[in-house]
């Protein structure tokens, strides 16, 4: 008999309700996508690239301006990859789509678990978004109008930066986001701590709770308007995260809501950015000019 661990799920089914990878024939030919669009994104001479934000050698980003617009509002994306993969290197792949409609594109990467912990990248990521407000301006960014998006643990490192009280400490308005897309977020880290996932976070009860940006809402003036996005084919533990987040960010008096694209799985919803004719396309975009 095995243990029930969460929900009723023993470790078995945790691992493969978090199992992002089994859930499709081949990953990398996703990866592999968004490295060349972001190939792509930076073969247009535009962008300014390796930006650093921080002091660590990963706190830097990849900024695409809208040519010829002094002031753009700014899509800050932050890359997925359990923590520990990836870099901005695939994550500009929306650049030219969003350019075309007005709006800029940030691609961030971050120091990666297990050489460093999570706390640290969670901290590199609203250093950040600081960065973009103070010194944005000079890259062609409108730092009254930063919308921060992310997929997977770039979900949930988009839902750190717009809960915990963080902002005062790096020197920025409470509102410095003014809109948030968590996609396919671990917005709850309880679950993540009892499956593989651990094995590189080394995260205990506390840690996870402290860290989960479930556990951070409050209820104060500041929390922008957020879409939670997941796909319709992706396991039922991402969906169900996606649409608790956005139900506790309602019950906090906050204006949410969350959205399932059907037929995309954790790895191509976010390549409907790159389609303007897709409704998540115009949903973001449409969010972005109600700032």
């Amino acid at each position: 008999m095995t243990e029930t661990l969460y929900r009723g799920m023993d470790r078995a089914e945790l691992d493969r309700q978090y199992n992002a990878r089994n859930t499709v024939p081949d990953f990398t030919i996703y990866v592999d996508e968004y490295r060349a669009r972001t190939d792509a994104a930076k073969a247009a001479g535009t962008a300014h690239l390796d930006v650093a934000y921080g002091s660590a050698e990963m706190e830097v980003c990849d900024i695409y301006p809208v040519p010829g617009e002094a002031k753009a509002p700014v899509f800050v994306y932050i890359h997925g990859g359990y923590w520990r993969a990836m870099t901005k290197d695939e994550s500009g792949f929306m650049a030219p789509q969003f350019a075309a409609a007005g709006i800029a594109t940030v691609a961030l990467s971050y120091s990666l678990a297990p050489a460093v912990t999570l706390e640290t990248i969670v901290e590199e990521c609203r250093r950040a978004i600081a960065f973009l407000y103070r010194e944005g301006a000079g890259y062609g960014l409108d730092p009254e109008r930063i919308v921060v998006a992310g997929s997977s643990a770039g979900g949930h490192l988009t839902g750190v930066t717009i809960t915990g009280d963080w902002q005062a400490g790096e020197g920025v308005p409470a509102d410095v986001v003014k809109a948030a897309m968590p996609m396919s977020g671990l917005m709850d880290l309880e679950p993540i701590r009892l499956c593989h996932v651990n094995d590189w976070l080394g995260l205990d009860a506390a840690r996870a709770a402290a860290m989960s940006p479930l556990s951070l809402i409050d209820a104060g003036p500041a929390e922008p308007p957020i879409l939670t996005v997941v796909g319709g084919d992706e396991t039922a533990e991402f969906r169900r995260q996606t649409h608790d987040f956005a139900a506790a960010w309602r019950d906090a008096g906050r204006s949410g809501r969350s959205m399932e694209v059907p037929g995309r799985n954790h790895f191509d919803t976010v390549l409907e950015f790159t389609k303007p004719d897709s409704d998540l396309f115009a949903e973001t975009v449409a969010l972005i000019r109600s700032l």
